[in-house]
């Protein structure tokens, strides 16, 4: 597959590719991989690949089953991980930086564990090291989400409202918006397959052996991975920095875009060797 590139006359454009793996690309210079989470898909990342596009290639994927990617099965962590893998060999990619929120944070750290020569830095966003810190039993999580499904809704009919229970009171119609057709893009299989997925997401006892330098950010009302979860998370990481953004929920890349594209910008733009440091 030919690497693909800006459109003609545009530096910056918006570049769709459609196949086994399907991605969104936008930019030039060092590969930045976006990993979405549960409730999203490639079109989620647009504020950040309309800004970090002047220094970065920002590539964000459907995830396996999302948007216009072919599913795996079963879908599970290890499964996802090769398919990460498989996305930056169609991208003409060797190594790059991976971005996950939520679901694709837990992605991230089961690529950076299974191929850690392809990953160069890692930001995680509302993320967690396991599932169920706070003893979330994992059926009735599955059982909730699966509900609306099993009674005929699509992740359309669910989207706004699934999305706005999670987010914090600074996201804005128009952020909501995109979220929800990001959401939108989800077919229903693909979500029953993630929801059966997700619990089974448990790194605690591995994350020393992450030497990926990681950014962890957190939003202060966060209720779906609380802020104690981001701490276990950068507390067990060898390299890494925690920032807790006030006033943001579970989705902070959407609600504080320019705070949290700053924090990133900081973070991956030094080329040289970077070691964020410990706590």
């Amino acid at each position: 597959m030919s690497m693909p590139g800006p459109a003609a006359g545009s530096e910056h454009a918006v570049v769709d590719i459609d196949g086994p793996l399907a991605w969104r690309e936008q930019g030039q210079g060092d590969a930045v991989v976006f990993l979405h989470g549960l409730g999203g898909s490639r079109t989620s990342w647009e504020p950040q690949l309309s800004d970090l596009s002047d220094s970065f290639r920002c590539i964000a994927w459907d995830m396996p089953g999302y948007g216009a990617s072919q599913p795996v099965a079963p879908l599970t962590f290890a499964a996802v991980a090769d398919a990460v893998a498989r996305l930056l060999d169609a991208a003409g990619v060797h190594r790059a930086d991976l971005v996950g929120e939520s679901f694709g944070g837990m992605h991230a750290l089961h690529a950076a564990l299974a191929h850690p020569d392809r990953v160069g830095r890692l930001v995680l966003a509302n993320t967690s090291p396991a599932f169920g810190l706070d003893g979330t039993d994992a059926s009735e999580w599955r059982t909730a989400r699966l509900t609306p499904l099993d009674a005929g809704m699509t992740p359309a009919d669910i989207a706004e409202d699934v999305l706005t229970a999670i987010a914090g009171p600074g996201l804005s119609s128009g952020m909501l918006a995109m979220r929800v057709a990001g959401f939108a893009r989800i077919p229903a299989d693909g979500l029953r397959a993630a929801v059966e997925c997700l619990p089974t997401h448990d790194v605690r006892d591995r994350l020393r052996g992450i030497s990926a330098p990681a950014l962890v950010v957190a939003g202060e009302l966060d209720a779906e991975t609380p802020v104690t979860y981001s701490r276990i998370l950068a507390d067990g990481l060898q390299d890494s920095e925690l920032v807790v953004l006030n006033g943001v929920g579970h989705l902070a890349v959407s609600e504080a875009p320019r705070t949290f594209n700053g924090l990133m910008r900081r973070f991956l733009e030094p080329r040289t060797l970077h070691h964020v440091g410990r706590k």
